[in-house]
């Protein structure tokens, strides 16, 4: 089936098979209720044509299973007025919303909890140990979970999906790894099932809407189960309206796959189309992985790609536009330990309330930029975009800048759609570009940081977060002693350090404590400047460059 095709989730339509995957954004209020700048986060997605839009996973009590800072929350009627406006502005645009339930069990943050966490069994939590859940606990938490729905769907969501996944409580009852009870809720397949399916029917009793559940379909690490268990849990539930597999326990990668892994990387190790309705995530991030998926699923679930372009989905439709294209660099959208959700190649992602549209009369006037580099190349784009006529100089032989010095060929695959994709914006904006040349009569557009190369010599000490130089650095300890200190993948998601700890050790490449010894060459920067960085100030410049000449031109 084709993306654009609509499909069925119970007796709900859906105008087509693209799915917003659910993913913390960290910009709900600290009680768990919703903000205007969290509705327009979401309506953003629902404009850019997704034909199903699925909340972050939001705590269904406020005692012990909230999972992150500000994250969503539905344990309170009083939060339903605010839900009501978030799902009237996604019903706007066509599109439905589902909310996904979670209790975060085991996992539930020490930090944001009035109490300790607890789980099916008091097993480590990778450096914490939950209390064990007894058996009044598993009713009220039953309830809780009723609750959330019945205030989901007072707030006029169009179904529920419970979150089975990423070792939160529901996918901890059904992991043997996490569940060694030996009363009616461990053991058996069926009886690690239990719980999930009493939430499941006790929503069902009440409500009649759709209810599906997001599952891993294999988790990572040691003792942990394998797509043929997820499938059989997929399988051995009733009452589903559909099923959406993730991946994940505890180790990555989970859903979140960075470039050093396959696209559609959860399709990939799905070993058949389960008897439910499917829906799959993972690294998809343009129109073919997305018929790639639906070959053998019903929906496509989209996550990061909808943060780094939330038209994603409109341009995959109409396909005569190019796509701002997630590079899977797990950058800014991992930063969610205290941080709120960005995307490292949309500046805009996250701040959808404070954006300011172009002007509806277009400025006259000609500009002049020279530096074809993600600075130059955003600031031509948004010249062009608000009515200049734009020439853009670069001495390069092609647009780029910094990019085309990356090293890592995996990264390098990725970050190159990037350029296509300013150069297919730029040709559509009638920007003229120069290249070969050099023009220093107009905008400057050089980066605002250039970091230096790591040393080449026969034995070489790093101390550096800077992403260039953990590529150089694994280039370098192919041919040469190379040692990096250990807070030098301080600056990474997991998913990229385990990678990275893999080739290094693959090339030969040495860790060390940055206490101990003393490095050629040591930057630690909590910012440095990156891709988003470089887009922002593009932007910048040529937001002043107009206040201080609208007048020219008005």
């Amino acid at each position: 089936m084709l993306p654009e095709e609509p499909g069925y989730i119970g007796n709900l339509k859906i105008k087509n098979r693209i799915v917003m995957a659910p993913m913390i954004s960290n910009i709900g209020n600290p009680d768990g209720s919703t903000n205007e700048n969290h509705i327009q986060y979401l309506e953003e997605r629902s404009k850019g044509g997704f034909g199903l839009i699925i909340t972050e996973y939001t705590f269904v009590n406020n005692r012990n299973s909230r999972g992150s800072v500000n994250e969503l929350g539905v344990y309170d009627r009083r939060f339903i007025p605010k839900l009501r406006r978030l799902t009237e502005r996604i019903h706007i645009h066509g599109a439905k919303t589902f909310m996904q339930l979670v209790h975060a069990g085991g996992k539930a943050s020490q930090q944001f909890n009035r109490m300790r966490s607890f789980a099916p069994s008091s097993v480590d939590y990778v450096g914490t140990t939950p209390w064990e859940l007894s058996q009044s606990d598993i009713s009220e938490i039953l309830e809780d979970f009723v609750h959330a729905a019945r205030n989901a769907k007072d707030a006029f969501f169009d179904g529920i999906e419970l979150h089975g996944a990423h070792g939160y409580l529901l996918s901890e009852f059904m992991a043997p790894s996490l569940n060694r009870r030996t009363d009616r809720y461990g053991g058996s397949l069926e009886n690690r099932l239990r719980f999930p399916q009493e939430v499941l029917d006790s929503i069902r009793s009440e409500m009649d809407f759709p209810v599906g559940m997001r599952i891993s379909l294999f988790e990572n690490g040691d003792s942990t189960y394998d797509p043929e268990y997820g499938l059989k849990i997929a399988d051995h539930l009733h009452n589903l309206d559909y099923v959406h597999f993730s991946a994940g326990i505890f180790n990555p990668p989970g859903s979140s796959a960075s470039f050093y892994n396959s696209r559609t990387h959860i399709l990939n190790k799905l070993p058949r189309r389960p008897k439910v309705t499917t829906m799959v995530v993972g690294s998809v991030v343009d129109r073919n992985d997305a018929e790639k998926v639906l070959s053998s699923a019903d929906f496509v679930a989209v996550a990061r790609a909808s943060l780094a372009d939330p038209y994603f989905a409109t341009k995959i439709l109409e396909k005569n536009t190019p796509i701002r294209p997630c590079i899977r660099c797990n950058q800014a959208c991992r930063d969610l330990g205290l941080g709120e959700v960005r995307c490292t190649v949309n500046p805009d992602t996250g701040l959808e309330n404070v954006l300011r549209p172009y002007k509806t009369h277009k400025l006259a006037g000609e500009i002049v930029l020279s530096g074809g580099g993600i600075k130059g190349m955003e600031a031509a784009m948004e010249a062009a975009k608000n009515g200049l006529k734009v020439t853009l100089y670069d001495s390069n032989h092609k647009l780029g800048g910094q990019l085309l010095s990356i090293s890592d060929h995996r990264k390098m695959i990725e970050f190159s759609k990037l350029i296509d994709y300013y150069k297919q914006s730029l040709e559509i904006l009638g920007v003229e570009v120069v290249l070969d040349s050099k023009n220093n009569s107009g905008l400057i557009c050089d980066p605002d940081t250039v970091y230096p190369d790591l040393p080449e010599k026969d034995e070489i000490w790093v101390d550096s977060n800077i992403y260039k130089h953990h590529d150089q650095a694994l280039v370098l300890s192919r041919d040469h002693r190379v040692y990096m200190s250990r807070r030098s993948l301080s600056s990474l998601d997991r998913s990229r350090v385990l990678e990275f700890e893999k080739l290094a050790a693959e090339n030969g490449l040495e860790f060390v404590d940055h206490r101990k010894e003393t490095f050629d060459l040591s930057i630690i920067e909590r910012n440095q400047y990156d891709i988003r960085s470089a887009m922002v100030s593009g932007r910048e410049l040529i937001r002043k460059y107009i206040e201080r000449n609208s007048s020219d031109y008005l």
